[in-house]
């Protein structure tokens, strides 16, 4: 995660210190993404799984659902990820656990030309994504989540819900998009997270475009508030 790290504001670096105290509502989300990942790959069907990370931040989610995985060398990855500290800390993850086929790259994940030669995949993770862009670019990335998603492939997000409450307005949005709800935790859970499965043909992920741009939660609020 996920902001410029040269700008004033949260250090995505010293955030990831929340995933060590075990009791966070972060933590909680962690492990449940982490399951969805796991019991997606236990349902795929034998052969390699390729999977995208948009803000991967050091990759915990991904990384920690593998480690142990029966499938865990059938999976390839691209996590892309603006803080290269989180970066190389993915990386000296994923090298722990023998992962070879996973790509930690520096760069601005709300390119498209991140993803030019791995789109579109079998899983798509888009977590701590939607609660740091504004409404009209949450719109605009789930739509690029249809040329993300190959056909069939799975899409796990996750969204706070803080109000307002944007978590039923994206799966709206989502299954305007050909994506077809598998699963949803319990609303009143403060961290959200979704599953959902594309059901249409991807169209090829176009060259040069901007898809979002990560604005942080803390400058989202500071506006709601003075709004």
């Amino acid at each position: 995660m996920r902001g410029d790290p040269t700008l004033p504001g949260v250090d995505w670096h010293t955030w990831h210190r929340a995933y060590d105290s075990p009791d966070s509502a972060l933590v909680r989300r962690l492990r449940t993404v982490q399951q969805r990942i796991a019991l997606d790959l236990d349902e795929r069907p034998p052969g390699p799984v390729r999977a995208l990370s948009l803000c991967a931040g050091q990759g915990r989610d991904l990384l920690g659902a593998l480690a142990g995985h029966p499938r865990r060398h059938d999976v390839t990855a691209r996590l892309v990820e603006l803080d290269p500290r989180n970066v190389a800390e993915a990386g000296r993850r994923a090298a722990a656990l023998g992962l070879t086929g996973i790509e930690a790259v520096t760069g601005d994940a709300g390119l498209t030309d991140r993803y030019a030669d791995a789109a579109p995949a079998d899983l798509v993770l888009v977590c701590g994504l939607f609660g740091n862009i504004t409404d009209a670019d949450i719109e605009r990335v789930t739509g690029y989540c249809a040329r993300l998603c190959m056909s069939g492939g799975t899409l796990i997000w996750t969204r706070n819900r803080k109000r307002p409450d944007r978590f039923p307005w994206i799966c709206r949005l989502l299954e305007e998009r050909g994506f077809a709800r598998v699963w949803l935790n319990d609303p009143d859970t403060p961290q959200g997270v979704g599953v959902h499965r594309f059901t249409g043909s991807p169209e090829p992920l176009p060259a040069g475009e901007r898809m979002f741009t990560f604005v942080g939660y803390d400058v989202l609020d500071r506006a709601r508030e003075q709004a």
